[in-house]
């Protein structure tokens, strides 16, 4: 019996639980396919090192593991304390003062990273710090001081971040810091690089240019976590390879009640319009502590595979937690069995649509006889991936496999649900040989046996990004050996 593949992807940030050789061997093993490298801390060396011992490890496992790294943003924070935390009370004033020192924050008041916040907020609006812990109403402006009322109290420690109700700050999507962790990120050949706080598609063209000029050939992540960005979401989606959906800070701006449909409305659109996407933040937060999730966090990651997200993620869960790779197999084992359902693996996507692109039709041609005539795989020979992307799109439960001589290429894939790289060097113009050999690659595998029927797509200029012009269905076993 032929092993169940999991197809939607498992995205796990790195950090102290999961720095050394003996940790990463194990959350590979246990069925990580994107590795997170998160910005916001390190040096660039540091992430350098890292990535190198992700492609090592996942060599030795004859994995391909994409890269992601994760650029940290504009930081909108309260400043520290002096006198270490503080205790709010509902019904208390307190004041974000863009003149308090860096370090002289009191009971009274406290400083601020963004310097320019007295100028963009008003009378009422809700300033919401640590991740929506505490609650505070604007009841005038005077300055740079920002004069509140507290809503919802609690404890409130150094450097927590500050979003404004509704969204409407103003602040930069790419910071100076950013910038030059996008030169480390072309450095390190990330195969993802991912926009914090972008408002615009012109966000994402920004980084994009700049990952170039870099010498960076990675796709553009868009993390959509604040209200600008779900207005202009549809411009975002068509600016980025994928999109993430930062649900802790995107949460505090909509409101947690209004999650859900944004999460499902994302995933929709996401994948009908040919964009990834992914799913983040505190999908199995108990297990930083707990080595079984709880109910609810199976629900969340279950639900969110049966809307077709392409891949779900972790961060503290891996980055500091004390089970990561209980904690991938615990997220593995809900997928695979999420994706049972049939409406895991059935679609109607683009049916009704018009195609300007050949490889495209072919994307589609192909998936609709696979789903129809119930073939056991589909190799994708491909360059750039992107046949194999289009394919992604479909629900089915028929495994792709994207056959490329490019890694950059077999790494990217890597993130798309359904898709399952393999090293594949060959270019021949025998097209009757080229199909041999990649059946005979997935009969070494045990994906396919004599007999079952596989649909091979490729292009005649084989080596060729975009030429996929051609859809042929073979019987394994029973193949000619020479084509006219």
């Amino acid at each position: 019996m032929k092993k169940v593949m999991r197809r939607t992807k498992i995205v796990a940030t790195l950090g102290p639980a999961t720095e050394s050789d003996k940790a990463l061997d194990a959350l590979v093993k246990a069925g990580i396919d994107v590795v997170r490298l998160n910005f916001s801390h390190g040096n660039p060396q540091d992430h350098i090192a890292r990535a190198e011992n992700v492609r090592r490890i996942g060599g030795n496992n004859q994995r391909f593991l994409g890269i992601l790294a994760d650029l940290q943003g504009p930081k909108i924070r309260i400043e520290r304390f002096k006198n270490g935390a503080i205790e709010l009370s509902n019904g208390d004033s307190f004041c974000l003062n863009a003149e308090c020192g860096s370090n002289d924050g009191d009971q009274t008041q406290v400083g601020i990273t963004y310097k320019i916040l007295p100028e963009e907020v008003s009378q009422d609006d809700l300033l919401v710090l640590d991740d929506g812990r505490i609650v505070l109403q604007v009841s005038s402006v005077d300055g740079a001081k920002i004069n509140c009322a507290v809503v919802v109290g609690g404890p409130l420690s150094d450097s927590k971040g500050i979003n404004l109700k509704g969204g409407g700050l103003s602040a930069e999507a790419l910071t100076e810091k950013d910038k030059a962790d996008i030169v480390t990120a072309a450095k390190l050949d990330a195969d993802y690089v991912a926009v914090s706080f972008p408002r615009n598609a012109e966000d994402i063209n920004t980084a994009r240019r700049l990952l170039r000029e870099a010498g960076g050939h990675g796709g553009i992540v868009a993390k959509i976590e604040r209200a600008e960005a779900v207005e202009n979401l549809e411009s975002i989606i068509e600016a980025s390879d994928a999109i993430m959906i930062a649900r802790g800070d995107l949460g505090v701006e909509m409101g947690d009640a209004n999650l859900p449909a944004l999460q499902k409305n994302m995933i929709n659109k996401s994948r009908s319009m040919n964009c990834v996407v992914i799913t983040a933040t505190q999908m199995m937060e108990s297990m930083r502590d707990n080595p079984i999730p709880t109910r609810a966090e199976v629900f969340d990651v279950a639900n969110a595979v049966l809307d077709g997200t392409d891949a779900v993620m972790l961060s503290a869960e891996t980055a500091t937690g004390s089970f990561p790779d209980l904690t991938v197999k615990a997220m593995s084992d809900i997928c695979l069995s999420a994706e049972k359902e049939s409406r895991a693996s059935k679609s109607s996507h683009r049916l009704n649509s018009t195609f300007t692109q050949v490889d495209e039709a072919i994307a589609m041609a192909t998936m609709y006889t696979a789903n129809h005539l119930k073939v056991r795989a589909i190799a994708s020979l491909t360059e750039s991936g992107s046949t194999a992307l289009w394919m992604s799109r479909i629900s089915s439960g028929i495994p792709i496999y994207a056959l490329s001589r490019n890694e950059a290429t077999n790494r990217k894939v890597n993130l798309y649900r359904g898709v399952f790289p393999i090293y594949f060097p060959t270019i021949h113009t025998n097209h009757a040989e080229a199909n041999q050999e990649a059946v005979e690659l997935l009969k070494k595998r045990n994906v396919v046996n004599d007999g079952d029927h596989v649909v091979i797509t490729k292009g005649d200029l084989m080596g060729t990004g975009g030429g996929t012009n051609a859809m042929k269905i073979v019987e394994v076993g029973n193949m000619p050996k020479f084509i006219s």
